[in-house]
This record gives structure tokens, sequence and C-alpha cells, in this order.
């Protein structure tokens, strides 16, 4: 219910900036975008850590709740036609700080109420569930604006039923059983504990690549929220109907690509490199369909390679790391994931205020495969270090004990 009503927010939120910016909406929509996702620059560290020393079932409720309010002040000053851009703005980045304490608890809590072993399958059927709301919401989104009236006014009303229900998953969490969730032990509160996840990482080659690859997809290709609308807009000349519809299309190849990550059984690094090859190539075809309904079509292939390529990076990331650091190590892949929109955002916008929406598009999948093969040179090199330091450590382990005297 509750991501439900996250994407018919993330709909009627872009739908308003596009109402209140006339003549700017392109470039509004990369501030309010990178507004949103600043505080997993900002934040997502001490998140993490926090995450790694509190009850997540607890913490979730707090994050829940802080979500909501924001929602509700939003769609309160939209539905009684007070609501100005700057309002947008400071809402969307106090949204972006409940979501940024939000996240890595949330995909931490996944491992500790599933056994090791259906991990990958319980990742895939959280993905799943996130993109089954995402199947309905937007397209939802569109035919209760439209219904509304199509102005600010009606896109308020849409925000208010996001604010509502957040109240499903505070129920839930007060409800689980507290006997069945294996917590982590709680992490140490002395100093340095955000040092020793960054370190962690730093130590693991493979986790490095990885993090590089979702940085340069999440920072430039991930940006379906200013490209979708602007390709739907100015592009394609539609309404806010046909604009929610197409975050339905984008999320039945979602969908479909979290229940094929829900049966597999491990996640290697080709899964993860080759479906953000793929990934990268599909948005850029993306750039070129020469009509809504081939650009609505192509959608669903543009989801299936978008959630291959998070799906397979989050477990991956999830199955090989230590538990009693998996929340730091989880807040710095949201950090790298989600902390490049602020980046990634403005620019998309930008290029699309000045070169049109195409440009969004095929710049943000250029550059999610130029990241792969930088990703893939920064990896080898990490790893060619590390094997030289082993087979140093090797050679003085084998070295003869000094004579004694």
């Amino acid at each position: 219910m509750s991501n439900t009503g996250t994407w018919m927010q993330r709909v009627a939120q872009d739908w308003l900036v596009l109402q209140l910016a006339v003549g700017s909406g392109a470039t509004a929509l990369g501030i309010t975008t990178g507004l949103q996702f600043l505080p997993f620059l900002l934040l997502t560290p001490v998140a993490g850590l926090i995450a790694d020393r509190m009850p997540k079932q607890r913490l979730l409720q707090l994050t829940n709740l802080g979500m909501a309010l924001p929602a509700a002040v939003l769609g309160l000053l939209a539905v009684t036609g007070t609501a100005e851009v700057w309002h947008v703005y400071v809402l969307a980045f106090l949204l972006g700080c409940a979501s940024a304490f939000d996240a890595p608890a949330r995909q931490s809590f996944v491992s500790e109420l599933v056994d090791p072993v259906d991990l990958t399958n319980a990742v895939g059927l959280n993905s799943a569930s996130f993109n089954a709301a995402r199947l309905v919401g937007p397209g939802l989104a569109g035919v209760l604006i439209a219904a509304f009236g199509g102005g600010a006014v009606a896109t308020g009303w849409v925000i208010l039923l996001n604010a509502v229900s957040y109240a499903a998953p505070i129920w839930s969490l007060r409800h689980l059983d507290l006997a069945r969730i294996d917590a982590a032990a709680p992490a140490d509160r002395g100093p340095g504990a955000i040092r020793e996840g960054v370190a962690y990482v730093r130590a693991r080659p493979d986790l490095v690549l990885v993090l590089s690859m979702v940085f340069f997809a999440g920072t430039f290709g991930l940006n379906f929220q200013i490209t979708s609308a602007l390709m739907a807009t100015e592009v394609f000349g539609k309404g806010p109907q046909e604009f929610g519809l197409l975050g339905t299309f984008l999320a039945v190849g979602s969908l479909t690509g979290s229940l094929l990550a829900a049966r597999r059984a491990e996640v290697r690094h080709r899964l993860v490199v080759g479906s953000a090859i793929a990934f990268g190539a599909t948005v850029m075809l993306a750039g070129l369909m020469p009509s809504y309904l081939t650009f609505a079509l192509l959608a669903p292939v543009t989801g299936l390679t978008a959630l291959t390529f998070i799906t397979s990076a989050n477990t991956y990331m999830q199955l090989n790391t230590d538990a009693g650091v998996r929340g730091r190590v989880m807040a710095l892949y949201l950090m790298i994931f989600m902390g490049g929109t602020p980046v990634g955002a403005p620019i998309i916008g930008w290029i699309g205020h000045e070169y049109g929406a195409r440009w969004t598009l095929l710049g943000g999948g250029l550059m999610t495969i130029l990241g792969v093969g930088v990703s893939a040179i920064v990896y080898l090199r990490l790893e060619k270090a590390r094997r030289e330091r082993g087979a140093e450590a090797g050679a003085r382990l084998a070295e003869p004990a000094p004579a004694a005297f």
C-alpha cells in the first residue's frame, strides 16, 4: 500500500512542478529530484551506522512517520491552491532526509527476516513488491489527476493519499513477531565506526566494482522521473494520464526483472556487468523512439534491464558482506546509488532544457556504458594490487626464521 502511494506521489509531484514552473519545467524537475535525493549523499553514512546500532523495527516506524509528514503538508498546500515551487523544493528535501534514514535500515532488515539461503529470493521478492506497486501507482496517479481536473489542486489529493498510505507499514512493523527476527549484534559505539565500513569496502575490489557501476547508472541513467516527464510532454505532447502510464509500462518490465531475480540461486559479477551494459544500451535506444507508442512499448524492456542491474547489484552487496557491517555497507551503496542523483538530475534537466528531451536519454545511456568500462579498469587494478600484496605477505611468511644464538 505504501509503495503504491509513493509511486503515486512521484508522478503527482512531478506534474505539480510542471504546473507551477511554466516555461522552466525541465530545470525545476531537475532541482526537485536533486533536492529529494541530496540527503542520501549527506546523511546516509550516519544513517547506516544508526541502522547497525538501533533495532531496525523501531527505526523503520520512525522513518515512515517522517516520510508521511512532508507528504501531508505538500498535499494540503496543493489542495488549498497555495503551493509554490519553493514549497516543493523544501518538502522534497525533508522527505529525502527521512528516506535517507529509512533506506539502509530497510535494505539490511531483509537479511534479519529470512535465513541466508533465502536471501537472494527475498531481495528479489522485496523488489517485486516494490515494482508491483510501481505497476499500479503511476497509472492510478495519472487517472486520478485527470479525474480531479488535471491541475495543481488535483495533484494535492493524490499526494494526500500517499501520506495516509504510510499507516500500512507502521502498523505492519508494530505487529512483527520479535522472536523470529534474527537481529545482528549492535555495532560498537566507539569512534571510527563509519571509517570502519569504508575501509571494509576499500579492501574489497569486487565491492568497489559494483559500487562504481552503480554510481554511473544511478547518476546518469536512472532518471526516469525527469526523462519520462520531458519525453511525454515536450516530445510527444501528452497529458498526465499518458505520463502516468509510462511509469506503469516501465513497471511491467521492472516487475518481470524482480521475479526473475527471485529465481536466481546466486549472483555473479558477469550478471551485474552485463545487465549494466544492456541497461545503458536500452536507454539510448529509448531516446531514438519516433512516437509515444514505440517509446511506451520499449519501456518494459528498459524496466527489465534496469531492475536486473539494480537487483543483482543489491543482492551481490548483501550476500558478500559481513553481518556486523552490512548496515554501513548498504548505506554506502545507497549513498552512491541515490546520492548521485543530486549531481545527475540537475545536469539531465539542463541538458533537456538546452538540447531537448531525447538527449537526456542518449547521454544518460552513453555515460552508463562508459561507466562500466571505467569500473572494470579500476577493478582490474585494485585486484592486481591485492594479489601482489597477498604474494608479498606469503613470501614473508615463507622466509626461514633467523638462527638463534
